[in-house]
């Protein structure tokens, strides 16, 4: 981990967005010096004037080589395309399988630009709330299924029971912000009721590479029943790679000529350092990343005993995936929402669990990719600010 002045020199977003004296733990991006593997392959480029436009599949053929290694999963490379990013890949799939006015099903809470972005493309958002336990409830779901399905028919490629109209769900695995990595069993049970109500599956599995031991992430294109569906993936999470663009489309089977009728210009939108820099972080970052997993690892348990010390009241339950803690600050009965309290009287930024839909109020994330003594000195500066008066003059 970098020290607080090396990272204070940093200008991104998770650094810039609030003054110095506020100590970020908000935007996922990690304080982690670059991947050596990651960093000599962007120099080469540069140093050879390599900066033109991507071109081939060389990052789904990296993906591919990752994913069998990892969870077994067989990529087949023709039925992939490049894209600008996850969320943007997410927007093009559903241009593709919805149309206005239909619905995009969510688990709530769920990842803020899942709302966002679906609303932006004319989509309408359907929730289906985690229990909570942070657990699919098969009931909602195929209540939010129903729901979607219902309103009629349009001229959408899937339609639902009855001739209902098109609609999909998005699937944020793992899960964001929980941290939740789904089972076998929910994820059989996803696919068996996205069979019923014809609905067409997305898949979000941009943190899938950061999973914890005693979970296991099973890529949802990899089970049964799913040929119709979509996966978005990235190196960008797990190797802290946000502002270098690219991601990859996966379809299911059934879904290869969906995919093939993406237009051409989407595929302009990723850098070509993305997408050296994604490549060399799958094919030569592995060791690298089993360290970072090793300390996440470490970092999830100790936010939970700091916790348990400094902050009771906190509501915590370890993620099996991601580097982000969802905590539930309701019991703490704040006169504001909880991460306007720790910003004001703490200056520590975290995300506004309202942000994330229904079952978000009273709830905060926090991330937990950081140095152990930033991320003592975050829980510190939680603690203090729930007994200091509110500075009304801020």
């Amino acid at each position: 981990m970098l020290s607080l002045d090396d990272l204070r020199r940093r200008t991104s977003m998770k650094w810039r967005r609030f003054p110095p004296e506020v100590l970020p733990a908000w935007v996922a991006e990690m304080d982690v010096p670059l991947a050596e593997p990651i960093a000599r392959a962007l120099t080469d480029a540069i140093a050879l004037g390599d900066t033109g436009y991507p071109a081939g599949t060389g990052y789904a053929e990296a993906l591919a080589d990752f994913a069998a290694s990892r969870w077994g999963w067989t990529i087949d490379v023709g039925r992939t395309a490049i894209v600008p990013d996850v969320m943007l890949g997410i927007v093009e799939v559903l241009k593709l399988i919805t149309g206005p006015g239909d619905a995009v099903v969510v688990n709530s809470p769920v990842y803020p630009p899942f709302y966002q972005f679906v609303e932006h493309l004319d989509r309408r958002v359907v929730e289906a709330p985690l229990t909570a336990g942070h657990r699919i409830d098969p009931v909602t779901l195929e209540a939010a299924f129903a729901e979607a399905t219902s309103a009629g028919a349009t001229s959408g490629e899937g339609t639902g029971p009855g001739g209902g109209r098109a609609a999909a769900f998005l699937l944020c695995s793992p899960h964001n912000p929980t941290g939740t990595v789904h089972t076998r069993d929910e994820l059989t049970t996803v696919a068996a009721l996205a069979d019923r109500y014809r609905m067409r599956v997305v898949a979000d599995e941009i943190h899938a590479p950061i999973v914890y031991p005693g979970a296991t992430h099973l890529p949802y294109l990899s089970l049964p029943g799913t040929d119709d569906a979509f996966s978005l993936l990235s190196a960008s999470k797990a190797w802290n790679l946000a502002g270098l663009k690219a991601a990859v489309a996966v379809a299911g089977p059934a879904s290869a000529k969906d995919l093939a009728r993406m237009p051409e210009e989407v595929s302009h939108g990723p850098s070509h350092l993305g997408v050296i820099a994604h490549c060399a972080g799958l094919w030569h970052g592995r060791d690298w990343l089993d360290a970072l997993l090793a300390g996440l690892d470490d970092n999830r348990r100790l936010l939970g005993d700091l916790l348990a010390e400094r902050l009771p009241g906190i509501g915590y339950r370890a993620p099996e995936g991601t580097y982000l803690a969802w905590l539930d600050c309701r019991a703490l009965d704040l006169p504001a929402d909880p991460a306007e309290v720790f910003l004001e009287r703490g200056r520590v930024a975290v995300n506004s669990g309202a942000d994330f839909g229904t079952g978000g109020a009273g709830h905060v994330r926090l991330n937990l990719a950081t140095s152990p003594e930033l991320l003592t000195e975050v829980v510190d500066r939680m603690a203090a600010a729930i007994d200091r008066p509110v500075d009304c003059e801020r």
